[in-house]
């Protein structure tokens, strides 16, 4: 009886044993299958994130452009352009390249638009710009900052990002647009309001109903073909014009200007601004900057040269008075056989994860990784 007994206990506590084990074997994979999981999930959650915000500098980057020129295609939401810096492009294709602008084993489509010319210093009153090609010197920098100031009594905001330590074949292309005009009358400022794919209110000027009757006949219809499309032009006591098109057309801005002038032309319906008829313009103030580094460090055929920095910058303001315009673009060109050919100043800054080894023969003798410089700098 003893033993039967003994015996049964014995089964009975393998059994538990056994059960038990069991028990922890299943709890085991359930954590190590919940570790696997919270792991996908946080690895999940760090991917969206980057993802995030990788579309986010995308968005970013698209939200404003500034275009070589007129025919150049883009899907930012906001587009400039200014022929400031194909005034630029000019001088290098007449003066220094004496070809048009094309890179060795590279087909550029922004050099093939350039190259066209399509806008040029007979298109400006000679009021209007300044420009000036050099070879680069700290004397040529002066010339032109005291050039910009004679002429338009400003200041220049890219000059000083170039270098003007002088080296044989190494030229400054620098150009000015400047406009500052008022409109025949100030129109009204009016309430603030929506602006589709914007988000809050933005400030407006224009005509509504209770605007003096004298601001209508400063405004001419081009054309109105329904809610979506149609054009009007302001007219300016220095004798500029401002044209405002609404279209939904998403093509270049050549073809915008064509489209717009053909409609205007056509157009049979009344050209006066009516006693009822409204106006409303948004107010707009920005200054953008554009470094184009696709036409940089790139042999030119046919060439000794090659750009190596180009940038564009834009300063717009449009009130109910007027309209405030500054532009400046800026190139230098440099031999690429010249001892100067890396012209920029380079900065070797360990300051972000690096690597460090020590070699005494053919092998490395010591590697280190740093990625917390500060928990290694003792006290």
């Amino acid at each position: 009886m003893k033993y039967d007994k003994l015996v049964t206990n014995k089964k009975i506590f393998y059994n538990k044993q056994k059960n038990f084990g069991g028990i922890m074997k299943k709890l085991c994979w359930i954590l190590v299958f919940g570790i696997i999981i919270m792991s996908g999930l946080s690895a999940y959650a760090c991917f969206g994130r980057h993802k995030g915000i990788n579309k986010g500098k995308t968005r970013a980057a698209s939200e404003f452009e500034i275009l070589p020129t007129m025919d150049t295609e883009s899907n930012a939401k906001n587009t400039v352009w200014v022929g400031t810096f194909q005034l630029i492009w000019n001088d290098l294709m007449d003066e220094i390249i004496h070809n048009p602008v094309e890179f060795a084993g590279e087909k550029s489509v922004m050099a093939g638009l350039l190259n066209k010319k399509s806008f040029m210093t007979n298109d400006l009153n000679e009021s209007s710009y300044y420009k000036k090609l050099g070879l680069a010197s700290y004397e040529l920098k002066k010339e032109i900052e005291q050039g910009i100031k004679s002429k338009f009594n400003e200041k220049s905001d890219i000059l000083d990002k170039f270098n003007w330590a002088p080296a044989k074949g190494k030229y400054i292309l620098y150009a000015m647009l400047k406009k500052d005009f008022e409109y025949i009358k100030t129109f009204d400022k009016l309430e603030d309001g929506e602006f589709v794919g914007s988000k809050g209110l933005v400030k407006y000027f224009g005509i509504d109903r209770n605007s003096r009757q004298e601001l209508r006949h400063t405004v001419k219809v081009l054309f109105y073909n329904g809610d979506d499309d149609y054009a009007v032009a302001l007219t300016s006591k220095q004798g500029d014009i401002v044209y405002l098109y609404r279209t939904d057309d998403k093509n270049t801005f050549d073809k915008l200007y064509e489209g717009m002038m053909k409609k205007a032309e056509s157009y049979m319906g009344i050209r006066s601004f009516g006693k009822k008829d409204e106006l409303k313009i948004p107010l707009l103030d920005f200054k953008k900057e554009r470094e184009f580094k696709e036409l940089c460090n790139k042999p030119i055929k046919n060439s000794d040269y090659m750009i190596m920095k180009a940038l564009e910058t834009v300063q717009f303001k449009m009130t109910e008075a007027g309209v405030k315009l500054k532009s400046e673009a800026g190139m230098m060109v440099a031999l690429t056989c010249a001892p100067s050919f890396r012209d920029e100043p380079r900065y070797f800054y360990f300051n972000n994860r690096y690597v460090i080894f020590l070699q005494e023969k053919d092998k490395p003798y010591f590697a280190m990784k740093i990625e917390d410089a500060k928990t290694l700098q003792g006290k």
